[in-house]
């Protein structure tokens, strides 16, 4: 079994509302529920999972490989092990950056048993020649490996079991075609809504002996960007404020106390994101704003910006991206409590031509 680091290794997302996983959820694994009964949200993908996975045991066979992705947090490494766990089989875990050869892939593919679950995270991240091998691997259950080099060398070709592999991964749109297709099963985890974390939250402090009431679970929830690792780790990040304000329970007021400590404002925005937001309104009056302008008034990496604060800024409709630039939305000015300046009204109401290009 092979591992990769799990761990983010960007300095950007050390927040507590960070997506990427954190040295502090190393015990996320532990909290991980093993069926589809304990499981809460993604309710489509479930419901069709469960189907697929009771069809596959009837006829005796491996389950179809299966894709998933969305944004990190979401639950994909948990939904392969409930895969595993309703078929009853093992899974072994790998992360595609640590297959780095033919050889690398062989030996854990030789090393599956009947109908096991091989689960890939990062799978955008496969060698290109590693990828290539996978497709047979797939397609036809066998390698094709090359022995030896030169006139000498000769192809092999190893029968292996049934198998099913689980991908995940954050960029769809990074694996190529050919691996794309040969995945029966696609599926996009969505981010998840206050109901669903809460009932994840519940289930959660009990497992870490957490006492907590349903107004600090929904306070929690409403602020975790609709991510479970997000709302796992303010929960345990609460249970410190708790002890701090040597309370037994964590209510409305505690969460009140600890979140407005972190900076984590009513819908899950913090200092940084913000930040970002009074830049443009302040400085460019609204926008429009380039990328690396707006980096260099903010301090932030352009990539940083573009690939870890715009995203909940944009889904959430307080930014937009237009052929001139970044601009702030009349959603945005409401949120920030500040009026929209007349010269921004003007200049930015010429019609939703100027919301259609990307940058």
């Amino acid at each position: 079994m092979a591992f990769g680091n799990e761990y983010s290794s960007y300095d950007d997302e050390e927040r507590v509302i960070g997506r990427q996983k954190q040295f502090d959820d190393r015990d996320e694994k532990n909290l991980r529920p093993i069926t589809f009964a304990e499981y809460s949200g993604q309710k489509k993908v479930k419901e069709n999972l469960s189907i697929f996975i009771d069809a596959a045991r009837k006829r005796g066979e491996a389950l179809d490989h299966v894709l998933l992705y969305g944004p990190p947090g979401l639950g994909k490494t948990t939904l392969a092990g409930i895969i595993a766990s309703e078929m009853g089989v093992g899974m072994h875990i790998t992360t595609g950056p640590s297959i780095e050869k033919a050889g690398d892939l062989a030996a854990l593919l030789t090393n599956l048993n009947e109908n096991e679950v091989l689960f890939i995270d990062e799978i955008h991240r496969l060698n290109k020649s590693v990828e290539e091998i996978l497709y047979p691997a797939m397609e036809d259950y066998c390698l094709d490996l090359m022995i030896g080099k030169g006139p000498a060398a000769r192809s092999v070709r190893l029968d292996l079991p049934k198998f099913t592999l689980v991908g995940a991964t954050t960029r769809a749109g990074m694996l190529s075609a050919p691996l794309r297709d040969r995945f029966g099963m696609i599926h996009r985890l969505e981010l998840y809504d206050t109901d669903d974390l809460a009932e994840i939250l519940k289930r959660d402090a009990a497992l870490l002996d957490i006492r907590i009431d349903d107004e600090g679970l929904r306070n929690i929830a409403s602020r975790s960007r609709g991510t479970p690792r997000i709302a796992i780790r303010l929960l345990k990040r609460m249970r410190d404020y708790a002890i701090h304000l040597d309370k037994d329970v964590i209510d409305k007021k505690v969460s009140d106390f600890g979140l407005n400590a972190l900076d984590i404002d009513s819908i899950g925005l913090d200092a940084v994101d913000r930040r970002i937001m009074m830049t443009i309104a302040d400085v460019f009056k609204g926008g429009p704003v380039g990328l690396e302008t707006l980096a260099a008034c903010t301090g932030e990496d352009p990539v940083t910006i573009e690939d870890v604060y715009e995203p909940f800024l944009l889904q959430n409709g307080f930014l937009a991206k237009t052929p001139r630039g970044r601009v702030l939305t009349q959603r945005a000015f409401e949120h920030l409590g500040i009026p929209v300046p007349r010269s921004f009204t003007d200049k930015n109401n010429q019609g939703p031509e100027n919301l259609s290009m990307d940058l």
